[in-house]
């Protein structure tokens, strides 16, 4: 569909889009740094409660002495002194002793780094801080250093226990990038529904413009022919005032005949809304069709009409339409190049409404696609044969098309017949 106010649904489209997306976006954004820091928290409490069960004994064990020095006899004789994380007890004041550190060496740190470290757990009110710094490999540590002092003088040290974090930072690393591309998948989807479901919401909006612009067309279709007729019999009664008479009674039934063209498009408008239903009632099929040729401007046509008594179910206003657009299709395509009429034959029977003209035929790569709207085998709109297709399918008929044997096209417009 083309126009300026299918553009602007269009563009709706991709305004609604952008602002679900950005909308979603924005909200990813505030999400993920939260996740990646309570995971970056989570293990550095992990690591700070393992290196708790190492520091805590070793600090009851290293000043619990009663003589004012650490006890070290009960340090080296704990489990823990050969086992990781290391530990190390460094203490101060004239009665400082040799640092003392946990004989595996799982991870090596610099005896600079871990006095810096005491230095501030000493300093600290709570006599407790953790650290993060370098191994001698380069490789990320995590430190813990609880301050303590002997009871019996200002005297004291520090118990340091530190494990490597490379472990804990790779697992984070690695969330890092699974949550960034979560983050970016999510708002590839979150922009792919946005567009699905701004196209759900617009869709009604687009059917509705579309079923005007059908109504519009569809009129201009239906009335340019009776409109003809009514010009030409207008002009005719000016040229010669003696058919007057005659000419008038014509007139005033293509006028009607136009009022019942312009409900019946209403009424197809709202059949296809959804909020009325076809008018149905027993016709005569033949006498129906009777009239309408009749009405038809047969002006550069030769019409002949077979009957039998054949009664339908039917919408009349709406069978008029379609048999009316059987009649202006044979009409504008049913004579060869260089004729001067068209002759058509119309025959009905048994439901069955037959229209033959004496013109090229049809082309069999064209076929059913007559059937569609906006789409014909010369320069008319198309929309006629949609119409009349649309009218048998939705009386619980169908339309057919083929070439006959001496040449020609023979549309046969089927209804379910009435018994009597």
């Amino acid at each position: 569909m083309k126009g300026p106010a299918a553009d602007r649904l269009r563009r709706l489209r991709w305004w609604l889009t952008a602002v679900f997306t950005v909308a979603n976006t924005i909200g990813l954004l505030i999400l993920a740094p939260v996740v990646i820091r309570q995971d970056a928290q989570r293990d550095a409490a992990t690591v700070d409660a393992e290196l708790g069960l190492v520091t805590a004994p070793v600090l009851r064990l290293a000043s619990g002495s009663s003589t004012g020095t650490i006890n070290f006899a009960e340090v080296t004789r704990d489990p823990l002194y050969g086992k990781c994380p290391q530990f190390a007890i460094l203490s101060g004041g004239s009665n400082g002793a040799a640092p003392i550190r946990s004989t595996r060496d799982c991870t090596p740190v610099d005896l600079t780094v871990l006095s810096e470290v005491a230095t501030a757990a000493t300093l600290a009110d709570s006599g407790v801080v953790f650290a993060d710094r370098t191994s001698v490999a380069g490789q990320p540590v995590r430190i813990k250093a609880e301050a303590f002092k002997f009871s019996d003088s200002n005297e004291g040290g520090a118990v340091l226990a530190w494990a490597g974090t490379q472990k804990e930072a790779d697992a984070h690393q690695q969330l890092v990038w699974v949550v960034l591309a979560l983050c970016a998948g999510l708002i590839a989807a979150a922009a792919v529904a946005s567009y699905w479901l701004s196209g759900r919401a617009i869709r009604p909006a687009m059917a509705a413009l579309e079923q005007q612009e059908t109504l519009l067309a569809e009129t201009a279709h239906d009335l340019r022919t009776p409109v003809a007729a009514l010009r030409a019999l207008a002009e005719t009664a000016v040229r010669d005032p003696g058919q007057r008479a005659e000419l008038l009674p014509r007139t005033v039934r293509l006028a009607g005949r136009m009022g019942d063209i312009i409900d019946g498009l209403l009424v197809r408008a709202r059949l296809a809304a959804g909020v009325e239903q076809l008018a149905v009632q027993p016709v005569w099929l033949d006498q129906l069709v009777a009239g309408v040729v009749d009405d038809f401007p047969a002006d550069g046509a030769r019409i002949s009409l077979v009957t039998a008594p054949s009664m339908v179910r039917a919408d009349p206003t709406l069978l008029q339409r379609a048999v009316g657009n059987l009649l202006d299709n044979a009409l504008r395509h049913g004579r060869l190049p260089g004729a001067t009429e068209a002759i058509i034959t119309v025959t009905v029977a048994d439901g069955r409404i037959t229209v033959a003209d004496q013109g090229p035929g049809i082309d069999p790569e064209v076929g059913e696609d007559l059937f569609e709207r906006f789409n014909s085998g010369g320069g008319s709109s198309g929309l006629g044969l949609s119409i009349v297709r649309w009218v048998a399918l939705s009386h619980g008929g169908d339309l057919r098309v083929y070439n006959g044997d001496e040449g020609g096209a023979i549309f046969e417009f089927q209804l379910p017949t009435e018994r009597q």
